[in-house]
């Protein structure tokens, strides 16, 4: 208003035109149902896309955890601090922040709204990726894509096809175990695990196009996931073991897949790989972490404010600390701000001077004391016929 009723009043204009642009660009959410729809196909939708490279499979973890967060708040806002992601994922927080910088947030699946301070997580927002296109038929319960016709032997020129097929519910109840981290059998075997879960009876050309990796990584993976009797070979097709995932997942299509513990020995299956204890040692060390941070913020709480200075005349001057006992007490507020008597709320812009008179501070304020000092006398006056 200082600088007119007509360039204020544009730029409310303007503030209301983008906040309308951006409530016309999302979609309404009209009950909780629809919420979990809205994930539901969300996580179909990330079943469906090829997560190809290390680098993907990575990003596939954390997004995958993110999402059983955005679950849990009931809706695609949540609250999460990169520790809290690591954990759920398997994976370590360096791991997790370059998922975050190089797949995730430039591919339209996550965006940080609020950056986390203190006590509290960063603020989240599960997006659709780029370029996204509905999808109409959930990827579990029936494949996505299908090899053509082999008496044709007709296969597209790429290793890897466009589209996956897995079964992420239990790609997520796996992956914070000790036995797929990285050094372990890694991502890999998640997805080839979660995609015989979705659909029993691949080939490895089958499993090359329902989990994007490659020829000779899923040939490896096969024959390590073997060798520790979780998977085996009739011909050329694979399957899990009976019992293979009990407690994880159900192997029937049509079955419920229920929460539970795994109960075929993953810390042996750990053990083997020479990766047991690494979930508690990352707890341990993220919980000292946390200790030191918070211990951290209470220093620095408990240390003095730096001294204020202004420039006058060309040098600087220190402020004295603000004291508001000549005003009052109903009027104070935390931090040298004032209370609106008739609001009973902080007024933005007004503080109390160090002797006791109100003074209004703006970046673009350059009135002088006597005109600070009338501005005050006016303000007590209207706010005192007011209380």
């Amino acid at each position: 208003m200082r600088s007119g009723h007509a360039r204020a009043r544009a730029y409310v204009q303007r503030v209301w035109e983008t906040a309308c642009a951006l409530v016309g660009s999302t979609t309404s959410v009209e009950s909780r149902n629809h919420v979990h729809e809205a994930l539901a196909a969300l996580r179909a939708r990330i079943e469906a896309t090829p997560w190809p490279g290390e680098r993907g499979r990575t990003a596939l973890r954390v997004l995958l955890a993110h999402l059983s967060f955005a679950e849990v708040a009931g809706g695609r806002r949540h609250a999460a601090s990169e520790r809290q992601t690591a954990e759920a994922a398997g994976l370590s927080r360096q791991t997790v922040r370059s998922a975050y910088d190089n797949v995730l947030k430039p591919g339209g699946w996550l965006q940080r709204l609020k950056v986390g301070r203190g006590a509290e997580g960063s603020v989240w927002y599960l997006g659709d990726g780029l370029n996204a296109q509905p999808v109409l038929v959930a990827s579990r319960d029936q494949t996505t894509q299908r090899p053509p016709d082999r008496a044709l032997e007709e296969w597209s020129s790429p290793e890897t096809a466009t589209t996956a097929d897995i079964d992420s519910t239990v790609l997520a109840r796996l992956m914070p175990l000790d036995a797929f981290a990285q050094q372990g059998l890694g991502s890999s075997a998640l997805l080839i695990l979660s995609a015989l879960h979705a659909n029993p009876q691949q080939d490895a050309s089958d499993l090359i196009a329902t989990t994007a990796i490659s020829r000779a990584t899923a040939y490896r993976t096969l024959r390590r996931l073997k060798s520790l009797g979780l998977v085996n070979a009739a011909g050329s097709l694979w399957a899990l073991v009976p019992r293979a995932l009990e407690g994880v997942g159900n192997s029937l299509a049509e079955a419920v897949t229920q929460p539970a513990t795994p109960t075929l020995g993953w810390e042996r299956v750990a053990a083997l790989c020479g990766t047991a204890g690494v979930g508690v040692r990352r707890k341990a060390a993220h919980a000292a972490e946390r200790a030191a941070y918070r211990a951290a913020l209470e220093h620095l709480a408990a240390r003095p404010s730096k001294a204020a200075v202004v420039v006058q005349d060309g040098r600087l001057v220190v402020v004295p600390p603000v004291r508001g006992d000549e005003i009052p007490p109903s009027w104070h507020a935390p931090g040298g701000a004032v209370i609106d008597p008739s609001t009973g709320l902080p007024v933005p812009g007004w503080r109390v001077a160090t002797d006791g008179r109100l003074i209004h501070i703006s970046p673009d304020d350059d009135r002088s004391y006597d005109e600070l000092t009338t501005a005050h006398q006016q303000a007590v006056l209207a706010w005192e016929s007011i209380a």
